[in-house]
């Protein structure tokens, strides 16, 4: 601005000696130069306009800058502000939390030592346990036993039960008759009580029956028990001796093979060799194998197991007819097919 005020100042002047040159004829100036320098001072005047109105338009941008730049200083002094005030809150909120923590802390150590005690007690509580789970497996053992105890005497109840149901029917019958006629209660009571005295008196001589029957069932019972053993053992008896049986025919059957297979004069060669008679080679003949005494024993084993079922079936609570029955049939269909063994080996050997 001030270049342009003294450029002005300077043109002022140049018209100004123009005007004085045009007066004064006497005094000729060249017009030439003076023109020049006019043209060369419009010409500055041009580019210090266009260098203004430039210098213009960055100010004008650099003030729009400095007002957004201001509006965002406010925003993030407000920001700053919001910012301080959620860092008091939080400073706040931490020491609360401190104390907090510290009186969480002591709680703990609190808690830890009644957790040790507790532990304590826990594992003398589980001392107890163990002791009582012991005392508890004797009783339950004692109480299995009793409750056996308990099943016979409840099928014995049930039979004395069974007898005395026609009775319980007479008076189910009179408890109905009771209920439908309400307003004769008293008279009903009265008469259920006397035929109650006298059912009374005849339960107990029934009660007393049925005792007798059940001592004679119970004389029935082990009767039918030592049949059932002896049958087995007897059973067990002749098919051990079929076995045998069947034994010495294979055997005997081997030899006469072994006698066709061998001529007279070789077993009697034989006989002389080792210093026996041929009876006596007979029977060396017949010496068992392994896979022999193998069979026997597991034979002797499962008739043995097979004894010891029916023991515990004869033991066992009733119903078992059909398991005795079913264990017999097996053993029956064993022996008989022994004999139809014994009989074929027999055919074969005549």
């Amino acid at each position: 601005q001030q270049e342009k005020e003294d450029l002005q100042g300077k043109l002022r002047l140049r018209e100004h000696l123009s005007q004085t040159a045009g007066k004064s004829e006497a005094t000729p100036v060249p017009s030439k130069n003076i023109d020049l320098e006019m043209k060369q001072l419009q010409c500055k005047l041009k580019n210090s306009n266009n260098e203004i109105t430039k210098q213009l338009t960055t100010i004008k941008t650099l003030k729009n800058e400095v007002h957004e730049k201001e509006e965002r200083i406010r925003e993030l002094q407000a920001k700053i502000s919001r910012l301080e005030k959620d860092l008091n809150m939080k400073r706040h909120l931490i020491e609360y939390l401190r104390s907090r923590l510290k009186a969480n802390q002591e709680n703990e150590k609190t808690s830890n030592e009644t957790l040790e005690s507790l532990e304590r007690k826990v594992k003398a509580l589980a001392e107890d346990c163990s002791n009582k789970k012991t005392s508890i497996d004797s009783l339950k053992q004692r109480l299995n036993v009793a409750t056996k105890e308990k099943s016979l005497y409840e099928q014995m109840y049930h039979k004395a039960k069974d007898e005395l149901e026609k009775k319980d029917l007479k008076l189910t019958n009179l408890e109905s008759k009771m209920i439908e006629t309400e307003c004769a209660m008293t008279k009903l009571e009265t008469t259920a009580s006397q035929q109650l005295h006298g059912l009374a008196q005849q339960s107990g001589q029934a009660l007393e029956t049925v005792q007798k029957k059940l001592l004679l069932t119970n004389d029935k019972v082990e009767e039918f028990m030592t049949f059932v053993k002896a049958l087995t053992r007897e059973l067990q008896h002749s098919i051990q001796e079929l076995r045998t049986k069947i034994k010495q025919a294979k055997k005997k059957g081997e030899v006469r093979a072994c006698k066709k297979g061998l001529s007279q004069e070789s077993v009697q060669l034989a006989a002389s060799i080792l210093n026996v008679s041929t009876t006596d080679l007979e029977e060396i003949l017949e010496v068992e194998d392994d896979e022999e005494t193998a069979k026997t024993k597991k034979e002797f084993e499962k008739d043995k197991e097979w004894l010891q079922y029916i023991q515990k079936l004869l033991e066992t609570q009733f119903p078992f007819a059909s398991y005795l029955m079913d264990a017999i049939l097996e053993k029956l269909n064993e022996k008989k097919k022994l004999v139809e063994e014994y009989s074929s080996l027999m055919k074969h050997t005549v």
